[in-house]
């Protein structure tokens, strides 16, 4: 891991997720992008006689990110810190591409209805679209993270987000609980069609993997959601990793309103990455 973009509104919910990624930034040996989302009116950056007042804007934005990241969990971290212009949350991607980040750290307060710009609905919009796995920070921590629980369909178009995903969690020595959640009505399935799934993405996976049918739990919910949460509560989680298919209407147990139920409605930080 090279990179860590962090979104920042200066709101005690991005340092919060600034927190986190200098926690993880010190264990990988990474860098911190610090992005800012300016937000201004076209007119207030096109017309000539605005420019002035754009130019404030940016200086004041300056001075701000200068007081916010001096702190001194950042001591011996090479940070980046930009501004953009950006009023659409999908744009993060644009500038994770740019600064070739490897994860996206985030701060949210859920679906509160509250003023800030971290609320649940821009957290949605990074999920759905961003290309690089997104952790999702709820509260204030220091990500002393023991155990995982990663849910996921496996079906073989997964596997890559599988990998991805167990490798992260490995690399930050994380404990990882594989997870498949079996529904009732049209998802349900029978224990031989869960085994008989289960089995032929192993086979997929690389064989230093050493992950067994039996190191896979299968727990019967009403919804995802409340499988994920009944099951990380149950084996005493600190964080949840689940895929999603954004907004790609695809028929799957992870559709990207599922994922985005779980990142607004989870206490516990949530890494999602795109499948």
């Amino acid at each position: 891991m090279k990179k860590i973009l962090v979104p920042v509104d200066f709101s005690e919910y991005s340092e919060n997720a600034l927190k986190v990624a200098a926690t993880i930034a010190k264990k990988q040996h990474a860098e911190i992008v610090a992005v800012h989302m300016l937000g201004l009116s076209d007119a207030v950056i096109t017309k000539e006689d605005d420019s002035m007042e754009g130019m404030f804007f940016v200086q004041l934005t300056k001075k701000r990110f200068a007081e916010f990241l001096d702190k001194d969990y950042l001591d011996g971290i090479t940070i980046h810190q930009t501004v953009k212009n950006y009023k659409v949350f999908s744009e993060i991607d644009d500038v994770a591409k740019e600064y070739e980040a490897d994860l996206i750290v985030m701060g949210s307060h859920g679906s509160s209805g509250l003023t800030e710009v971290f609320v649940g609905s821009n957290t949605e919009k990074v999920v759905r679209t961003a290309s690089a796995p997104v952790l999702v920070i709820k509260e204030k921590s220091d990500f002393n993270i023991k155990r995982a629980v990663f849910a996921s369909d496996y079906r073989l178009e997964s596997l890559e987000v599988f990998n991805k995903t167990t490798n992260l969690f490995k690399k930050l020595g994380i404990e990882v609980k594989l997870l498949f959640v079996n529904l009732p009505g049209e998802y349900y399935l029978s224990t031989n069609e869960i085994e008989q799934r289960i089995t032929n993405f192993l086979v997929h996976l690389h064989k230093d993997d050493n992950i067994l049918p039996e190191d896979i739990a299968i727990y019967s919910d009403y919804s995802v959601e409340k499988g994920v949460f009944n099951y990380a509560k149950r084996v005493k989680a600190d964080i949840i990793g689940i895929p999603t298919h954004g907004r790609k209407g695809l028929a799957h147990f992870f559709s990207g309103s599922i994922s985005e139920d779980i990142v607004n409605h989870s206490k516990l930080p949530v890494l999602t990455v795109k499948i």
